[in-house]
């Protein structure tokens, strides 16, 4: 029997954590039982040494089985860069190819974070974050574009552009790509700056670079300070048909922001998420297609994901939120990191604890219902401890395949019994998630 592993009764914005003790014979996995009968795994693909994978991105068309995987250096081995892998075959993810930063030793700090790809004129291209410290080349660098049009011909891959921003050295960290309703296509990003900057990726890949940052979210003043240095942390970009709006969700300095980014040189606070006991910066923050619930990580051992309802704010009778209705965590002891909404599902990556799967349609109290442990090695013993293991996830909605880059141990491809795609139309919601439609006609013009 699938155990139910959660973290319920958020009183007062304190969280109790009730979880029953589990006898050696009902523990939910082990090293001879690494996950749930329900998850099958697929495919596995190692990809180097420990510590040297980061996030990962998957394409969604069906013609164009493609998964990018960042590469990053955490100590003194790996490469700088990301790889190019065909899932065509789910069972025998294959190794395409592989960008590198020249001068590889010369560069300072992580490299690659953050992947993500989109199509624009009818060509395809992925963005890969990069952070580089002073000491070596390229501090000011962000990111890297690349031309993947024709795969899986590697010979073709080609790479079209550079983002800069010499006066916030540093680099990105997370990106995120959204289609947004006027018909353009942005990268929201982070950066040593106080808020979310915004770039047009069709002025990129069309050369001009010069024009090409065209916004930037504020992280607002809080009583923890402002949006001074990385404002903010991860964030997610969504389209709300019941007011017209394109809404970004923000996590950084303070907890986590809503704002309608219907104009990108205007954006308007819509619901703060401060105050809130146990979350003094927000990581990775995500909500259902319809707004109401949101997913909400922060990034320390022992804390869960916290489950917040904000209809409260919706209908206008409050302006914050503080308290959580409920929360997940995988093990207490843990840290479940970032996560994939398919509504009812939300699929996470748990570092030490791998893959997870929890059941939201009860958001006050989350169910697991799958669950897979990518990594069985030892914590790391840096200040970091949780730092290993699960990293990036991504779910195919079309076929429902479920997409791991581990740290160390590489990439997997996962199926979940019974999950055999998603489409939010079917659930009586909107069919929006991180997935973008990226043929879809404007909505509204340019403002």
């Amino acid at each position: 029997m699938l155990s139910k592993r959660v973290l319920t009764a958020l009183v007062a914005g304190s969280l109790a954590a009730a979880a029953a003790p589990l006898s050696a014979q009902n523990a939910p996995w082990s090293a001879l039982k690494r996950g749930s009968d329900n998850m099958e795994v697929l495919g596995h693909l190692p990809l180097g040494p420990r510590l040297s994978v980061a996030d990962m991105d998957v394409e969604q068309e069906m013609h164009r089985p493609y998964a990018y995987v960042a590469r990053m250096v955490y100590g003194t081995e790996g490469p700088k860069g990301t790889d190019i892998i065909s899932i065509e075959n789910p069972d025998k993810p294959e190794l395409l190819y592989q960008w590198r930063i020249e001068n590889q030793d010369l560069h300072q700090r992580t490299g690659g974070m953050d992947v993500k790809h989109f199509k624009w004129n009818d060509r395809y291209y992925l963005v890969q974050s990069l952070q580089f410290g002073q000491g070596g080349p390229d501090p000011d660098l962000g990111a890297v574009v690349l031309d993947v049009t024709g795969l899986p011909d590697a010979s073709t891959v080609r790479e079209v552009a550079r983002i800069r921003e010499p006066e916030m050295p540093g680099g990105f960290h997370n990106i995120f790509i959204y289609k947004h309703s006027n018909g353009r296509v942005y990268l929201f990003t982070t950066a040593n700056a106080p808020g979310a900057l915004i770039y047009d990726l069709g002025r990129v890949v069309d050369g001009d670079l010069a024009n090409a940052r065209v916004g930037m979210v504020p992280v607002p003043e809080t009583a923890l300070g402002s949006g001074g240095g990385r404002g903010y942390h991860d964030f997610y970009v969504g389209y709300h048909p019941d007011t017209g709006e394109d809404r970004f969700y923000g996590g950084g300095t303070g907890g986590y922001y809503v704002y309608d980014v219907s104009s990108l040189q205007n954006p308007q606070l819509r619901v703060t998420l401060t105050g809130v006991s146990g979350v003094s910066y927000g990581h990775t923050f995500t909500p259902d297609p319809t707004g109401r619930y949101v997913i909400a990580e922060t990034e320390y051992q022992y804390a869960p994901i916290r489950v917040f309802d904000m209809q409260p704010a919706l209908d206008g009778d409050v302006t914050n939120i503080r308290n959580p209705i409920s929360a997940f965590t995988a093990d207490w002891q843990h840290l479940v990191h970032n996560h994939e909404v398919r509504w009812p599902y939300v699929f996470a990556s748990g570092y030490l604890d791998g893959l997870q799967v929890f059941n939201l349609q009860d958001p006050a109290n989350p169910v697991t219902v799958g669950y897979y442990d990518t990594y069985l090695g030892p914590a790391n013993t840096d200040r970091y401890s949780q730092f290993n293991g699960a990293f990036g996830i991504d779910v195919r909605n079309a076929d429902g395949l479920i997409v791991i880059s581990d740290m160390s141990t590489g990439l997997w491809t996962f199926k979940m019994e019974g999950f055999q795609g998603w489409n939010g139309e079917q659930w009586g919601l909107p069919n929006i998630s991180s997935a973008q439609d990226w043929d879809a006609p404007a909505r509204r013009p340019i403002s």
